[in-house]
Protein backbone atom coordinates (compact mmCIF):
# COMPACT_ATOMS: atom_id res chain seq x y z
CA UNK A 1 0.00 0.00 0.00
CA UNK A 2 1.56 3.03 -0.84
CA UNK A 3 2.72 5.98 1.43
CA UNK A 4 0.43 9.16 2.26
CA UNK A 5 3.59 10.44 0.58
CA UNK A 6 3.35 9.12 -2.35
CA UNK A 7 -0.54 9.53 -2.71
CA UNK A 8 0.73 13.52 -1.65
CA UNK A 9 3.62 13.07 -4.36
CA UNK A 10 0.98 11.61 -7.26
CA UNK A 11 -1.74 14.59 -6.44
CA UNK A 12 0.63 17.12 -7.07
CA UNK A 13 1.73 15.71 -9.97
CA UNK A 14 -2.13 15.70 -11.42
CA UNK A 15 -2.21 18.72 -10.48
CA UNK A 16 0.75 20.11 -12.62
CA UNK A 17 0.00 17.91 -15.71
CA UNK A 18 -3.34 19.17 -15.68
CA UNK A 19 -1.95 22.95 -15.57
CA UNK A 20 0.09 21.97 -17.97
CA UNK A 21 -2.90 20.68 -20.09
CA UNK A 22 -4.76 23.54 -19.57
CA UNK A 23 -2.40 25.95 -20.19
CA UNK A 24 -1.21 24.75 -23.78
CA UNK A 25 -5.35 24.67 -24.59
CA UNK A 26 -5.64 28.20 -23.88
CA UNK A 27 -2.82 29.30 -25.56
CA UNK A 28 -3.88 27.15 -28.57
CA UNK A 29 -7.55 28.52 -28.32
CA UNK A 30 -5.75 32.07 -27.83
CA UNK A 31 -3.33 31.28 -31.06
CA UNK A 32 -6.45 30.42 -32.79
CA UNK A 33 -8.11 33.22 -31.88
CA UNK A 34 -5.22 35.17 -32.75
CA UNK A 35 -4.99 33.42 -36.42
CA UNK A 36 -8.57 34.23 -37.10
CA UNK A 37 -8.32 37.58 -36.34
CA UNK A 38 -5.17 38.46 -38.44
CA UNK A 39 -7.38 36.08 -41.77
CA UNK A 40 -10.57 38.40 -40.38
CA UNK A 41 -8.46 41.21 -41.07
CA UNK A 42 -6.25 40.00 -44.14
CA UNK A 43 -9.64 39.45 -45.71
CA UNK A 44 -11.08 43.05 -44.86
CA UNK A 45 -8.09 44.33 -46.30
CA UNK A 46 -8.58 42.90 -49.42
CA UNK A 47 -12.31 43.65 -49.30
CA UNK A 48 -11.31 47.12 -48.80
CA UNK A 49 -8.32 47.14 -51.70
CA UNK A 50 -10.84 45.40 -54.40
CA UNK A 51 -13.64 48.01 -53.52
CA UNK A 52 -11.49 50.98 -53.89
CA UNK A 53 -9.92 49.70 -56.95
CA UNK A 54 -13.77 49.72 -58.18
CA UNK A 55 -14.33 52.74 -57.42
CA UNK A 56 -11.49 53.96 -58.46
CA UNK A 57 -10.63 56.29 -59.58
CA UNK A 58 -13.28 59.35 -58.52
CA UNK A 59 -11.31 62.50 -58.71
CA UNK A 60 -8.60 63.85 -60.45
CA UNK A 61 -4.65 62.34 -60.59
CA UNK A 62 -1.72 63.72 -60.50
CA UNK A 63 1.12 62.97 -63.27
CA UNK A 64 4.49 63.78 -61.81
CA UNK A 65 6.97 64.94 -64.52
CA UNK A 66 10.50 65.66 -63.45
CA UNK A 67 11.69 67.31 -65.82
CA UNK A 68 11.39 70.93 -67.60
CA UNK A 69 7.89 71.73 -70.16
CA UNK A 70 8.77 71.28 -73.35
CA UNK A 71 11.27 68.41 -72.75
CA UNK A 72 10.41 65.45 -74.89
CA UNK A 73 9.20 63.70 -71.36
CA UNK A 74 7.07 66.44 -70.94
CA UNK A 75 5.41 66.13 -74.25
CA UNK A 76 5.06 62.30 -73.89
CA UNK A 77 3.45 62.93 -70.90
CA UNK A 78 0.84 65.25 -72.04
CA UNK A 79 -0.14 62.82 -74.80
CA UNK A 80 -0.48 60.04 -72.28
CA UNK A 81 -2.58 62.15 -69.71
CA UNK A 82 -4.69 63.41 -72.41
CA UNK A 83 -5.25 59.48 -73.41
CA UNK A 84 -5.43 58.43 -70.23
CA UNK A 85 -8.12 61.22 -68.94
CA UNK A 86 -10.62 60.59 -71.62
CA UNK A 87 -9.95 56.27 -71.04
CA UNK A 88 -10.24 56.18 -67.31
CA UNK A 89 -12.78 59.03 -67.20
CA UNK A 90 -11.05 61.54 -64.92
CA UNK A 91 -8.89 64.27 -65.31
CA UNK A 92 -4.66 63.74 -65.47
CA UNK A 93 -3.21 66.79 -64.53
CA UNK A 94 0.62 67.04 -65.92
CA UNK A 95 2.91 68.73 -62.83
CA UNK A 96 6.38 69.49 -63.70
CA UNK A 97 8.74 69.84 -61.16
CA UNK A 98 12.42 69.49 -62.51
CA UNK A 99 15.16 69.45 -60.41
CA UNK A 100 18.45 67.16 -59.60
CA UNK A 101 18.32 65.47 -62.71
CA UNK A 102 14.62 64.02 -61.65
CA UNK A 103 15.37 63.03 -58.46
CA UNK A 104 13.26 66.13 -56.76
CA UNK A 105 10.01 65.05 -58.80
CA UNK A 106 10.52 61.16 -58.20
CA UNK A 107 10.82 61.75 -54.67
CA UNK A 108 7.35 63.44 -54.10
CA UNK A 109 5.87 59.99 -56.02
CA UNK A 110 8.18 58.11 -53.72
CA UNK A 111 6.77 59.68 -50.18
CA UNK A 112 3.22 59.83 -52.12
CA UNK A 113 0.57 57.86 -50.66
CA UNK A 114 0.08 54.58 -52.97
CA UNK A 115 -3.87 55.13 -53.76
CA UNK A 116 -3.13 55.70 -57.61
CA UNK A 117 -3.91 59.12 -57.08
CA UNK A 118 0.12 60.68 -57.93
CA UNK A 119 1.82 58.96 -60.43
CA UNK A 120 5.21 59.68 -62.22
CA UNK A 121 6.14 60.15 -65.62
CA UNK A 122 9.69 59.72 -66.80
CA UNK A 123 12.79 58.61 -68.95
CA UNK A 124 12.36 55.12 -68.15
CA UNK A 125 16.43 54.17 -68.58
CA UNK A 126 17.65 58.09 -66.96
CA UNK A 127 15.44 56.32 -63.95
CA UNK A 128 16.93 53.58 -63.83
CA UNK A 129 20.62 55.07 -64.26
CA UNK A 130 20.12 57.14 -61.16
CA UNK A 131 21.99 55.37 -58.69
CA UNK A 132 25.13 55.65 -60.94
CA UNK A 133 25.09 59.09 -61.72
CA UNK A 134 24.17 60.38 -58.06
CA UNK A 135 25.11 60.03 -54.73
CA UNK A 136 22.60 59.64 -51.62
CA UNK A 137 19.70 60.31 -53.64
CA UNK A 138 17.18 58.30 -50.92
CA UNK A 139 15.39 55.86 -53.17
CA UNK A 140 15.90 52.69 -54.95
CA UNK A 141 14.48 53.34 -58.77
CA UNK A 142 13.61 49.66 -58.91
CA UNK A 143 12.06 48.76 -55.15
CA UNK A 144 10.40 52.29 -54.29
CA UNK A 145 8.69 52.51 -57.19
CA UNK A 146 5.77 50.63 -58.39
CA UNK A 147 6.00 50.14 -62.78
CA UNK A 148 2.86 50.79 -64.05
CA UNK A 149 3.01 51.25 -67.81
CA UNK A 150 4.95 51.89 -70.67
CA UNK A 151 3.98 54.89 -73.03
CA UNK A 152 6.51 55.10 -75.71
CA UNK A 153 9.68 55.59 -76.94
CA UNK A 154 12.40 56.38 -79.96
CA UNK A 155 15.88 56.96 -80.71
CA UNK A 156 17.86 60.07 -80.22
CA UNK A 157 19.84 61.95 -83.41
CA UNK A 158 23.31 63.70 -83.11
CA UNK A 159 23.18 66.99 -84.53
CA UNK A 160 25.53 69.69 -85.26
CA UNK A 161 25.57 73.48 -85.94
CA UNK A 162 25.62 74.16 -89.46
CA UNK A 163 29.26 75.92 -88.89
CA UNK A 164 30.74 72.56 -88.36
CA UNK A 165 31.85 71.16 -91.54
CA UNK A 166 31.05 67.55 -90.93
CA UNK A 167 28.48 65.57 -92.72
CA UNK A 168 29.13 62.36 -90.80
CA UNK A 169 30.35 61.14 -87.36
CA UNK A 170 33.71 60.35 -88.39
CA UNK A 171 33.91 63.65 -90.14
CA UNK A 172 32.96 65.35 -86.99
CA UNK A 173 35.67 63.33 -84.81
CA UNK A 174 38.09 64.31 -87.44
CA UNK A 175 37.09 67.72 -87.38
CA UNK A 176 37.24 67.65 -83.14
CA UNK A 177 41.04 66.38 -83.49
CA UNK A 178 42.36 68.94 -85.28
CA UNK A 179 40.42 71.72 -83.43
CA UNK A 180 40.57 70.68 -80.30
CA UNK A 181 38.28 72.59 -77.77
CA UNK A 182 36.59 73.86 -80.87
CA UNK A 183 33.40 71.87 -80.85
CA UNK A 184 30.92 72.51 -77.47
CA UNK A 185 28.90 69.89 -76.60
CA UNK A 186 25.39 70.97 -75.00
CA UNK A 187 23.38 68.72 -72.92
CA UNK A 188 20.89 68.70 -69.66
CA UNK A 189 22.73 67.67 -67.11
CA UNK A 190 22.48 63.73 -66.37
CA UNK A 191 20.42 63.14 -68.75
CA UNK A 192 20.09 60.52 -72.01
CA UNK A 193 22.38 63.09 -74.29
CA UNK A 194 24.39 63.56 -72.17
CA UNK A 195 25.16 59.91 -71.42
CA UNK A 196 25.20 59.50 -75.01
CA UNK A 197 27.41 62.89 -75.70
CA UNK A 198 30.22 61.33 -72.74
CA UNK A 199 30.29 58.17 -74.44
CA UNK A 200 31.07 59.06 -77.85
CA UNK A 201 33.66 61.53 -76.57
CA UNK A 202 35.14 58.45 -74.42
CA UNK A 203 34.90 56.22 -77.52
CA UNK A 204 36.60 58.64 -80.00
CA UNK A 205 39.27 60.33 -77.85
CA UNK A 206 38.49 63.63 -78.87
CA UNK A 207 38.43 67.05 -76.87
CA UNK A 208 35.24 68.33 -77.08
CA UNK A 209 34.11 70.66 -74.42
CA UNK A 210 30.41 69.80 -72.44
CA UNK A 211 28.52 72.62 -71.45
CA UNK A 212 25.54 71.42 -68.93
CA UNK A 213 22.05 73.06 -68.94
CA UNK A 214 19.23 72.46 -66.93
CA UNK A 215 17.30 70.96 -69.76
CA UNK A 216 17.87 70.04 -72.97
CA UNK A 217 15.86 72.35 -74.64
CA UNK A 218 18.23 75.20 -73.25
CA UNK A 219 20.83 73.91 -74.89
CA UNK A 220 19.23 73.79 -78.29
CA UNK A 221 18.53 77.45 -77.52
CA UNK A 222 22.07 78.14 -77.66
CA UNK A 223 22.78 75.94 -80.16
CA UNK A 224 20.97 78.12 -82.61
CA UNK A 225 22.41 81.15 -81.21
CA UNK A 226 25.93 79.37 -81.82
CA UNK A 227 27.33 78.65 -78.67
CA UNK A 228 27.07 75.11 -79.00
CA UNK A 229 28.10 72.96 -82.08
CA UNK A 230 26.95 69.52 -80.90
CA UNK A 231 23.92 67.76 -79.84
CA UNK A 232 21.84 64.54 -78.90
CA UNK A 233 18.37 64.87 -79.10
CA UNK A 234 15.19 63.24 -79.82
CA UNK A 235 13.90 63.74 -83.00
CA UNK A 236 10.60 64.75 -81.68
CA UNK A 237 12.71 67.65 -80.44
CA UNK A 238 14.87 68.05 -83.42
CA UNK A 239 13.21 67.18 -86.35
CA UNK A 240 11.96 70.54 -87.24
CA UNK A 241 15.11 72.03 -87.05
CA UNK A 242 16.79 69.57 -88.99
CA UNK A 243 14.21 69.95 -91.94
CA UNK A 244 14.21 73.45 -91.82
CA UNK A 245 18.16 73.46 -92.07
CA UNK A 246 18.77 75.17 -88.72
CA UNK A 247 20.90 71.79 -87.66
CA UNK A 248 22.49 69.07 -89.25
CA UNK A 249 21.60 65.19 -88.28
CA UNK A 250 24.72 63.21 -88.94
CA UNK A 251 23.51 59.55 -86.67
CA UNK A 252 20.47 57.95 -84.94
CA UNK A 253 20.85 55.79 -82.10
CA UNK A 254 18.39 53.15 -82.89
CA UNK A 255 18.87 49.63 -84.56
CA UNK A 256 17.66 50.98 -87.89
CA UNK A 257 16.99 53.85 -89.52
CA UNK A 258 14.48 56.58 -88.80
CA UNK A 259 11.53 56.36 -90.33
CA UNK A 260 11.59 60.42 -90.54
CA UNK A 261 15.40 60.68 -91.45
CA UNK A 262 15.73 57.76 -93.90
CA UNK A 263 18.83 58.99 -95.22
CA UNK A 264 20.55 59.70 -92.05
CA UNK A 265 23.05 56.37 -91.03
CA UNK A 266 22.84 54.78 -87.62
CA UNK A 267 25.64 55.03 -84.95
CA UNK A 268 26.53 51.32 -85.63
CA UNK A 269 26.97 52.18 -89.05
CA UNK A 270 28.91 55.49 -88.24
CA UNK A 271 31.74 52.89 -86.47
CA UNK A 272 30.33 53.42 -82.87
CA UNK A 273 27.58 50.20 -82.14
CA UNK A 274 27.73 50.46 -78.98
CA UNK A 275 25.51 53.77 -78.88
CA UNK A 276 22.81 51.84 -80.29
CA UNK A 277 20.06 53.00 -77.90
CA UNK A 278 16.86 53.79 -77.55
CA UNK A 279 14.94 55.81 -74.80
CA UNK A 280 11.00 54.75 -73.32
CA UNK A 281 9.30 56.14 -71.12
CA UNK A 282 6.41 54.83 -68.99
CA UNK A 283 4.29 55.75 -65.49
CA UNK A 284 5.32 54.76 -61.97
CA UNK A 285 3.34 54.41 -58.77
CA UNK A 286 4.28 55.27 -55.26
CA UNK A 287 5.85 51.53 -53.71
CA UNK A 288 3.02 49.45 -52.56
CA UNK A 289 0.40 49.77 -54.74
CA UNK A 290 -2.50 47.75 -55.41
CA UNK A 291 -2.13 45.85 -57.92
CA UNK A 292 -5.68 45.93 -58.83
CA UNK A 293 -4.89 49.54 -59.37
CA UNK A 294 -1.92 49.06 -61.34
CA UNK A 295 -3.92 46.61 -63.68
CA UNK A 296 -6.41 49.35 -64.41
CA UNK A 297 -3.75 52.09 -64.98
CA UNK A 298 -1.92 50.13 -66.99
CA UNK A 299 -5.23 48.81 -69.22
CA UNK A 300 -6.20 52.38 -70.07
CA UNK A 301 -2.74 53.18 -70.84
CA UNK A 302 -2.39 50.20 -73.61
CA UNK A 303 -6.37 50.87 -74.89
CA UNK A 304 -4.83 54.55 -75.16
CA UNK A 305 -1.81 53.33 -76.91
CA UNK A 306 -4.01 51.13 -79.38
CA UNK A 307 -5.87 54.13 -80.69
CA UNK A 308 -4.74 54.69 -84.00
CA UNK A 309 -5.65 58.50 -83.07
CA UNK A 310 -2.72 58.50 -80.18
CA UNK A 311 -0.60 56.63 -82.42
CA UNK A 312 -0.53 59.28 -84.99
CA UNK A 313 -0.50 61.75 -83.07
CA UNK A 314 2.73 60.35 -81.08
CA UNK A 315 4.41 59.67 -84.53
CA UNK A 316 4.63 63.15 -85.75
CA UNK A 317 6.19 64.30 -82.98
CA UNK A 318 8.63 61.28 -83.33
CA UNK A 319 7.90 58.79 -80.88
CA UNK A 320 6.64 55.17 -81.41
CA UNK A 321 4.09 53.40 -79.00
CA UNK A 322 5.37 50.41 -76.42
CA UNK A 323 2.48 48.86 -74.86
CA UNK A 324 3.51 46.30 -72.30
CA UNK A 325 0.98 44.63 -70.11
CA UNK A 326 1.17 45.13 -66.09
CA UNK A 327 1.97 41.82 -65.74
CA UNK A 328 5.06 41.88 -67.86
CA UNK A 329 6.44 45.36 -66.60
CA UNK A 330 8.57 43.92 -63.29
CA UNK A 331 9.90 41.70 -65.69
CA UNK A 332 11.00 44.41 -68.21
CA UNK A 333 11.88 46.62 -65.78
CA UNK A 334 14.47 44.21 -64.07
CA UNK A 335 16.09 43.24 -67.09
CA UNK A 336 16.49 47.17 -68.39
CA UNK A 337 18.24 47.95 -65.20
CA UNK A 338 21.50 46.09 -65.51
CA UNK A 339 21.87 47.31 -69.00
CA UNK A 340 21.37 51.10 -68.24
CA UNK A 341 23.49 50.75 -65.09
CA UNK A 342 26.51 49.97 -66.86
CA UNK A 343 26.11 52.30 -69.77
CA UNK A 344 25.94 54.91 -67.01
CA UNK A 345 28.92 53.58 -65.52
CA UNK A 346 31.45 53.52 -68.90
CA UNK A 347 30.08 56.89 -69.45
CA UNK A 348 32.12 58.20 -66.28
CA UNK A 349 29.31 61.04 -66.21
CA UNK A 350 28.14 62.09 -62.40
CA UNK A 351 25.18 64.16 -62.38
CA UNK A 352 26.83 65.94 -58.93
Amino acid sequence: MPSKGAVDMHACDMHAWTSLVTSRLSGSIDRSRSLHVLLALAVAGLIATSAAAQDYPDRPIRMVVPTTGGSPTDVMARLAAQSLSTTIGQPVVVENRPGGGGIIGTRAVVSADPDGYTLLFTEGAKHLMTPALYDNVGFDPVKDLTPVATAGGGAFVLVVAPSVPAKSVQELVAYARSHPGKINFGFGQGTLPHILGASLKVMSGVDISSIPYKGGSQAVADMLGGRIQMNFGTTATLLQLIRQGKLRALAVTGETCDRDLPDVPTMAESGFPALTLRYWMAAWGPPHLPQPIVEKLNAAVVAGLKSPKLAAGMARVGFDTMPIEAAKMPAFVAAESPKWLAVAKSSGVRGN
